[in-house]
């Protein structure tokens, strides 16, 4: 296992499993994903405008090349039915080798 900081997992939430597929779908046809995978249902608790709220969500990750970052937060703001939809974007440090290049053909 090496650094592969070029490689990085964006995470977003939706309400509907639909919105969810559509999400990881377009990614990957855009080639700007090359796994996105979806856990779900979970139980999210926030804060929003100023009650503490829970709800029932949809988690998408996918795995992707920290330059394509910009395109992927862009076609998720795009698409996703939040005013405010969670996109956090987290460093892959390390990964087995065939994995990550692997990714690296696919996106």
């Amino acid at each position: 296992m090496e650094n592969k900081s070029k490689y990085i997992q964006v995470f977003t939430t939706v309400k509907k499993r639909s919105d969810a597929d559509r999400i990881a779908e377009i990614l990957s046809k855009k080639k700007l994903s090359a796994c996105t995978q979806i856990i779900g249902p979970i139980m999210s608790f926030f804060r929003w405008k100023g009650k503490v709220k829970k709800s029932k969500e949809w988690l998408c990750i996918a795995k992707a090349k920290r330059s394509r970052y910009k395109k992927i937060e862009k076609v998720i703001k795009e698409i996703h039915p939040y005013k405010l939809p969670e996109i956090i974007a987290t460093s892959i440090i390390a990964g087995s080798r065939e994995y990550l290049e692997w990714m690296q053909k696919e996106v």
